[in-house]
């Protein structure tokens, strides 16, 4: 296999990675979650329990989870796909083996990724919606797909900036700051979903309620105490304002890094096409933050918000790739003229 078939492969299962992120917001906020209580299969058959019999199967072996068939359905749906997404991974990770000439590390790395998100999946199951599972998945996701866009990058050819070699180490670990923003900024929106926070608090800018009075810092204690299901949250209403302010300061915060990185960003040429892209989905990002907030969390608003997350954090993912090649062309302009060529 040539190696632009091995990009095209990496692309399309990037590509799958997105939908099952996607997949994954739309089973979690449609409380589909638990809708098969058992993994891999459901309610102890392979697939969703079909006709009167399997279904009465299915009720008698988990009186205590009522079967729901379009939850099941969609907790299933999502495992499928994420099934494929794991298989392609493993292809991808013979194809790049089988070629001494292509990269080991990010598949290899991919693969053990996938694993554990397989393994939270599982977790998310077997410990009913434990938060810190929960946020675990939605980062191990948003992992997956970064790695893999990072590894079609890195598949691509090395331009020669002429700009790079003004572009300074303190651009380069700016860069790597505002990635960090926005990583901290998606665990803290999985935390304020996985404890059902998202609209505990219905004004703008921050809430209601005088949430400086009751700050409670336990609403950040990953391990919470043993409960029979955590589906519906079991913390308490100061605790969640606690958790939906944070994420709200956590917005603004990250929202002025990356206004001071495009600044930054603006004043190379080859990197304004990027810049563009990264502040048009911060603005989408915001836009649909709010409409969260002040229509009380639709479906598709919030599945929005959620794949709007992941491309900004590749956004960024990107920006950084940029950079660094940049840096690279400017430290070894003759190296990088001849990979590519010119």
């Amino acid at each position: 296999m040539k190696k632009d078939n091995f990009r095209l492969w990496v692309a399309v299962t990037f590509a799958l990675s997105l939908c099952v992120i996607a997949l994954g917001a739309y089973t979690r906020l449609t409380e589909a979650g638990l809708g098969c209580p058992d993994w891999p299969g459901c309610y102890g058959f392979a697939g969703v329990p079909k006709g009167v019999t399997q279904q009465a199967l299915a009720a008698s072996r988990f009186p205590d989870a009522p079967f729901e068939a379009d939850k099941a359905w969609n907790e299933m749906l999502h495992r499928y796909v994420a099934g494929t997404l794991g298989l392609m991974i493993l292809a991808l990770n013979i194809m790049a083996w089988c070629k001494p000439s292509r990269p080991k590390g990010l598949p290899t790395l991919l693969l053990a990724t996938v694993i554990f998100q397989a393994l939270l999946g599982m977790w998310t199951v077997t410990m009913v919606l434990m938060p810190v599972v929960v946020m675990g998945h939605l980062l191990g996701g948003f992992t997956t797909a970064s790695l893999l866009f990072l590894l079609w990058l890195r598949l691509g050819r090395e331009p020669a900036h002429p700009s790079a070699i003004g572009t300074s180490t303190g651009l380069q670990a700016f860069a790597l700051f505002g990635l960090l923003v926005v990583v901290g900024q998606i665990a803290l929106g999985g935390w304020t979903a996985a404890n059902y926070a998202a609209v505990v608090c219905t004004q703008l800018p921050l809430c209601e309620v005088d949430w400086r009075q009751s700050f409670d810092t336990s609403a950040f204690a990953l391990i919470q105490p043993e409960h029979d299901t955590y589906q519906y949250g079991v913390l308490d209403y100061q605790q969640r304002v606690t958790i939906h302010v944070t994420h709200r300061i956590g917005a603004v915060i990250t929202a002025l890094v990356l206004v001071m990185l495009a600044c930054l960003l603006w004043r190379q040429r080859a990197l304004r096409g990027v810049t563009v892209l990264m502040v048009a989905l911060l603005a989408g990002q915001i836009s649909l933050g709010i409409t969260n907030v002040v229509a009380s969390l639709p479906l598709s608003v919030a599945v929005a918000h959620n794949v709007t997350g992941v491309l900004l954090l590749l956004s960024l993912v990107a920006v950084n790739m940029q950079v660094y090649r940049m840096r690279q062309s400017g430290r070894y302009p003759n190296r990088i003229a001849s990979r590519t060529g010119s």
